[in-house]
């Protein structure tokens, strides 16, 4: 499938020559050793950072690549495309680091941002909690000030990065009766006393993704750690939440793009009934289908894609984005892993781990559910 896109410059193409090297050398050949561990070993990290993959998007006087949102894009689809599974590089460069980038003081830009571009010190976001899921104006973990330190207690799941997490940007409330105004954002060192790392968490998908249960029994974090400003955590998270829903959006535009090109090569050559899959009218149908909704996500995503790196990109527009992509690609891809029969349900075909993997994204940076909320707001 050829779309014409015009949304990415000369210097763009060149960072995909690289990154598709990388993560077909690096990681490729790697991926079942880190679905069996369940984690990604630290050394990847530090090889993605020497090749300059980690922190595109964030300035170089704090070590990150100087580039925009495009740049972010790249990586994204080449990961995609090239079928790595679990590597946690976007939570890390694309969705955490830029809470300290944007919101935070000077010293802690300097502090922290130099080893994270590194690849150095790796970094997760604690939101989900038992029982809240993607309410974040009901979250329980408490940062009660005692004298020039909060003190924090709580329960964190799902959390991405969870075992390999270095330092942990905690959503707690500073102010129990104040609801959202009363959430803050404070950055945890897994170092210190209190806090302990629960199970990895047993997924369906992504195997070698190190999501996990945090725990923070009495942390002792100074008042320097906090991000921004107390009780304006809420108003953060919101400001961010659309880029993450676009990363999630172009993930999905991408896979749906690498999957119809496995299974129309599937179909093509393997044969039923004196024929090939693909002689089959029901066969051709369904496909001429997905390319549609292909085509359809494509032009979507690479509108918002070009109005986000324009700074314009919107909160309903981003819904919109994730809502689309990832409902037709989870539709797209139970249709063609039935036209793979029985291979289509072995993990060692890629259409089977494509649907394992891609489940989560109608779930993750909000529901689907929540999506159709934000979008009817505006109706």
């Amino acid at each position: 499938m050829h779309i014409e896109r015009t949304v990415f410059r000369d210097d763009h193409e060149m960072l995909r020559t690289t990154a598709r090297r990388f993560f077909e050398r690096e990681c490729a050949p790697r991926q079942h050793e880190w679905d069996q561990a369940g984690c990604v070993d630290r050394e990847t990290w530090l090889k993605a950072a020497r090749q300059g993959l980690l922190c595109l998007s964030l300035p170089e006087e704090y070590g990150g690549g100087g580039g925009d949102f495009g740049h972010v894009a790249i990586i994204n689809e080449e990961m995609t495309r090239v079928g790595v599974s679990g590597l946690g590089f976007a939570v890390h460069s694309d969705i955490v680091a830029p809470y300290i980038a944007r919101i935070g003081s000077e010293e802690q830009k300097r502090k922290w941002l130099p080893e994270i571009c590194r690849g150095e010190k790796i970094l997760a976001i604690a939101m989900s909690e038992p029982g809240t899921g993607s309410d974040l104006k009901a979250v329980r973990t408490t940062a009660r000030r005692d004298g020039d330190h909060y003190v924090i207690n709580g329960s964190k799941t799902f959390i991405s990065n969870g075992l390999n997490a270095d330092l942990v940007v905690v959503v707690c409330t500073t102010d129990p009766k104040a609801g959202a105004k009363g959430v803050s954002l404070i950055v945890v060192e897994t170092t210190r006393a209190g806090f302990r790392r629960g199970r990895k968490l047993d997924k369906i998908g992504q195997y070698a993704q190190d999501t996990a249960e945090l725990f923070f029994d009495d942390v002792r974090v100074p008042v320097e750690n906090l991000l921004g400003e107390e009780g304006k955590g809420f108003a953060y998270l919101m400001s961010e939440l659309p880029q993450e829903r676009l990363s999630i959006a172009i993930g999905a535009a991408a896979r749906l793009e690498v999957c119809l090109e496995h299974t129309l090569n599937y179909v093509k050559d393997r044969r039923a009934f004196n024929q090939t899959v693909w002689d089959f009218q029901n066969t051709k149908f369904k496909l001429a289908d997905i390319k549609a909704q292909a085509i359809a996500v494509r032009l979507m995503v690479d509108h918002y894609l070009g109005e986000h790196m324009r700074r314009r990109l919107t909160l309903e527009e981003s819904a919109v984005a994730k809502l689309y992509a990832t409902e037709s690609l989870g539709k797209a891809l139970d249709e063609m892993l039935q036209l793979h029969g029985g291979y289509g349900y072995m993990l060692e075909y890629p259409i089977a781990r494509a649907f394992v993997d891609s489940r989560v994204t109608r779930i993750y940076g909000g529901t689907s559910e929540v999506m159709r909320d934000l979008i009817s707001r505006k109706l």
